[in-house]
């Protein structure tokens, strides 16, 4: 193995490793906390999580695998069961980030009716759709044998072995890339666009606010005016950065390798191998990241973690102190009144 394949390599260690301690971090805190768990947006969140999870177990090894041997790692079976895997869970985790987008969009656009517009009931049905949609493909392409191992992506993935099928099989894949990314980032640019446009609407008539009382403290030292004048400026750009976070992540871990898929379909087209892993890592990067754009970052979920670790740490300290459920109450109460 080449200098170029080493670093590969180590890089989709790390973000294995990162996917995998994240995402459980995700998970931890949905079971320990009862605030998040009652929050529809968690339904989400752990379909999320959960198929990120499966995505870093069940298919990154044998990638890294790939990488290592530079052929299949797996038999026959094995490998058409890790495509198929890799097929439902990639497109799974897309529409989760669209149902996730549509939550805060009902959220913010509708707050009054958001919790008649967005039940547990219809978060559940949103992600039975998207199991049963990112199910249908998968399927497809075992019943037609397109799932094989891909050297260009040292992974066991769609993959046309009979030139006679070409036609049928291109018809497929941009059918499948168009349902799942490009349907995905279609209500992404929608949704948090509206939101953007909301929280715009509410920084401008702050600012407004703010500017008639800087107007009205004449007195006022000239530090205070100019940190209120930052402040402005943050609060308009916060909103911006976040809604950048989300559709740009979601753009550059998963476009090279669609737009790559696409471009391959392409008879004279022939892609190159390092450029091939590289666009797989960035897909495998999302699941490392996912975590943190949309959960760890938040200050629920950081006080929910800093909890366990208190918990861990007097458990340690005090073994025999008789600690009991109580502590889940109070955690609970304590998360209630801070948010």
């Amino acid at each position: 193995m080449d200098l170029a394949g080493v670093l590969l390599a180590l890089l989709l260690v790390l973000v294995l490793v990162v996917s995998l301690l994240s995402n459980l971090l995700v998970l931890l805190c949905f079971v320990y906390s009862t605030e998040i768990r009652k929050q529809v947006a968690g339904v989400f969140l752990v379909n999320l999580s959960f198929c990120n999870l499966l995505l870093t177990v069940l298919n990154m090894p044998f990638t890294l695998l790939g990488i290592l041997r530079s052929q299949q790692p797996l038999g026959g079976c094995v490998c058409k069961a890790v495509g198929f895997l890799e097929t439902f869970l990639t497109s799974n985790t897309m529409l989760s980030m669209a149902a996730l987008s549509i939550d805060k969009w009902i959220a913010v656009v509708f707050p009054l009716s958001y919790t008649s517009k967005m039940r547990y009931k219809d978060a559940v049905i949103l992600m039975g759709y998207s199991w049963l949609h990112s199910l249908t493909f998968p399927l497809v392409s075992l019943f037609y044998s397109w799932v094989d191992y891909s050297s260009v992506y040292a992974s066991c993935t769609l993959h046309l072995k009979e030139e006679t099928e070409r036609r049928r099989f291109t018809v497929f894949t941009i059918v499948f890339h168009s349902t799942s990314f490009m349907l995905s980032l279609v209500i992404l640019c929608f949704t948090y666009l509206k939101v953007l446009k909301v929280a715009r609407f509410h920084c401008k008539r702050i600012d407004i606010i703010t500017m008639q009382t800087l107007v009205l403290l004449v007195d006022i030292h000239p530090s205070v005016k100019q940190r209120c004048l930052n402040e402005q400026k943050r609060r308009r750009q916060r909103a911006t950065k976040k809604i950048s976070i989300f559709i740009g992540s979601f753009v550059i871990c998963f476009g090279p390798y669609i737009i790559t898929r696409l471009i391959e379909l392409l008879p004279f087209v022939t892609i190159n191998y390092y450029w091939g892993i590289i666009s797989k890592c960035l897909t495998y990067s999302k699941a490392a990241s996912d975590p943190f754009v949309y959960s760890l970052l938040r200050q629920q979920y950081k006080k929910v973690l800093i909890n366990i670790v208190n918990r861990i740490l007097k458990r340690d300290l005090y073994p025999s102190s008789g600690y009991n459920s109580s502590l889940d109450t109070e955690n609970d109460y304590c998360l209630h009144r801070t948010n």
